[in-house]
């Protein structure tokens, strides 16, 4: 994800409902509760109805994006928080106390499934996908929650098991996309590479993947529906039919694969995620559910696979994974990006060198001209150091004013160079502001091996207050700014 996406943005313009959350006020119930005795926090709903309740109670929702709003008919966050009683009805109780068990459990994400109603009254089936923000696992104060509205597939299914009378009208028009495929040219596949001796088919598409394309083109598309054209940008059948090879390719072949293994070892009914391809290039990443219809045990000759487009969720699971893993002020990685990257890099090659950059002066700068100009110096910090290194280093922000550099590949004379365009980037930045000046305290240490890579960042660190200490003498006092 690009590092310079702006992240209020990207939550108030996400194609799927997004809530900010504050769970503070439940994890204080549930601290009450383990102390006066309860174990099985289930059990206590069923007991105590009035319990699950007050959960509820205590949701304070922070923060809701144009969608939620959209979504559920209101006017503002106002109006939809006085009236989250309705939003949350008493219906979806088994729902809610599945998820409250989860985080009783000590789980920081949870999902479900279930109805929720729009401010007018209307329900709406919604998949719930949560996760208690990084750094706020023991207070709960910050949890972001996404809804997806299922309710054409919920409604989908519905019909599906009421009224076979229905069922060609339910597949042309069905909101999933749906599929009819002839599996038997891929079983003969099989069947002849059983008498070849292939025992262990994972292996053999390992050492042969030419295969798995030969078993996408041995499929036949007996029929698909509306949404299908829809989903892959077809004017109609046909022109899907001639062109299943723009459709099915690249990062759907592995995905293949493992349905492949599935069916060899005897499995006819399968879900799994995948990918497919709209006829203008477009990736799409899909939730595939397939089985082989009654009847058809023997030759695989009828395949049903219904697609649920799942590309806005993963867009939402990739926006949840970027918060946990960048510093929103700067947009650079943060200090759990930096230490985990760190630890990948103790496996090599070497040399790896590490920069620790501190920044003169914020302190001076945040109560002389207040924290919103020490927050343009800090974001000016981020783009000077980004230039000066590229785009592709590891650049964390690990502490307020200190900023950390991991260079792999790079020796000590290289590490020194970075250090001459950092403080050449940055008098540049400075011709270009009128503001605060920006400037560095810098450190270096380079690793050999691995040893010398877990005393590195400490070696950095002092190199780096070594500096610091220069700089204020140098301005004529002792005062870390």
């Amino acid at each position: 994800m690009s590092s310079d996406l702006d992240d209020s943005q990207f939550f108030e313009h996400a194609p799927v409902s997004l809530w900010l959350e504050d769970l503070s006020a439940i994890k204080a119930l549930f601290d009450a509760w383990r102390a006066a005795g309860v174990s099985d926090v289930e059990a206590h709903f069923r007991d105590h109805p009035d319990a699950l309740e007050a959960c509820v109670a205590a949701i304070r929702v922070l923060a809701v994006n144009r969608r939620t709003l959209q979504l559920f008919k209101a006017r503002d966050l106002s109006h939809l928080t006085a009236n989250l009683d309705q939003v949350i009805r008493p219906d979806i109780r088994e729902v809610h106390a599945r998820n409250m068990a989860a985080l009783w459990a000590g789980h920081t994400a949870f999902s479900g499934e279930g109805p929720n109603y729009t401010l007018e009254g209307e329900r709406i089936d919604v998949l719930v996908n949560a996760r208690i923000v990084p750094g706020h696992e023991s207070d709960w104060r910050r949890v972001i929650v996404a809804l997806e509205d299922i309710s054409s597939r919920v409604r989908t299914e519905d019909r599906l098991k009421h009224s076979e009378h229905y069922a060609r009208s339910l597949f042309e028009h069905s909101p999933m996309s749906l599929w009819i495929e002839d599996f038997s040219g891929i079983r003969r596949l099989f069947e002849a590479q059983r008498a070849a001796g292939v025992t262990d088919l994972r292996a053999f598409v390992v050492a042969n993947p030419a295969f798995v394309v030969e078993c996408t083109r041995a499929i036949q598309v007996v029929d698909i529906n509306q949404a299908t054209l829809r989903m892959h940008g077809a004017r109609d059948k046909r022109e899907v039919l001639d062109n299943l090879g723009l459709i099915f390719r690249d990062k759907m072949l592995s995905h293949f694969a493992e349905q492949l293994v599935e069916l060899w070892e005897g499995r006819t009914s399968m879900q799994c995620e995948t990918v497919n391809y709209t006829l203008s290039g477009q990736e799409l990443s899909l939730h595939l559910q397939g089985s082989v219809l009654p009847g058809h045990e023997e030759t695989w000759a009828r395949v049903l696979v219904s697609l649920t487009d799942i590309t806005a969720r993963k867009q939402a699971e990739a926006y949840l994974q970027y918060v946990g893993r960048h510093d929103q002020l700067t947009k650079l990685a943060n200090r759990a990006h930096f230490d985990e990257a760190l630890k990948q890099a103790q496996e090599g090659p070497f040399p790896v060198s590490i920069i620790i950059a501190d920044m003169n002066g914020l302190k001076a700068v945040n109560d002389s001209l207040g924290h919103a100009a020490g927050d343009d110096l800090l974001r000016r910090a981020g783009e000077t150091l980004r230039k000066a290194l590229g785009e592709d280093r590891c650049i964390a922000r690990i502490g307020g004013d200190e900023f950390a550099v991991l260079l792999r590949g790079v020796n000590e004379v290289e590490a020194q160079a970075a250090i001459d365009r950092i403080e050449r980037m940055a008098g540049l930045n400075n011709q270009f502001h009128t503001g605060p000046r920006l400037s560095f305290a810098i450190g270096t240490s380079t690793a050999l091996d691995a040893v010398a890579l877990s005393r590195a960042q400490h070696q950095a660190d002092a190199a780096m207050y070594a500096a610091k200490r220069s700089h204020y003498r140098q301005m004529g006092y002792d005062r870390r700014g």
